[in-house]
């Protein structure tokens, strides 16, 4: 079953073409606020990323990226660059 956000955000693409999609990615190793910092810094240094939202206690990131200039395995990468565990 398509969740109705899903579905929302699939027809605006294919009737609007908007290229914007979120992702919010779980991050293991996040203990205090340096760490939220290094992974905001490392994801807003990512190409084509338009915002960054850090949960530290929970340990997740929403990030907001165009899909026409980035990917979810570069912003998954720029994280791990940075020493931690990221699972989508």
């Amino acid at each position: 079953m398509i969740n109705n956000n899903v579905l929302d955000k699939i027809l605006t693409y294919l009737i609007e073409g908007d290229t914007n999609m979120d992702v919010t990615l779980n991050v293991q190793g996040m203990t205090c606020g340096h760490c939220e910092k290094a992974v905001k810094n490392a994801v807003n240094s990512v190409n084509g990323v338009s915002e960054v939202v850090v949960h530290l206690n929970d340990k997740k990131v929403d990030v907001v990226f165009n899909d026409a200039e980035t990917n979810v395995d570069a912003i998954k990468s720029a994280i791990e660059d940075q020493g931690y565990d990221v699972q989508v």
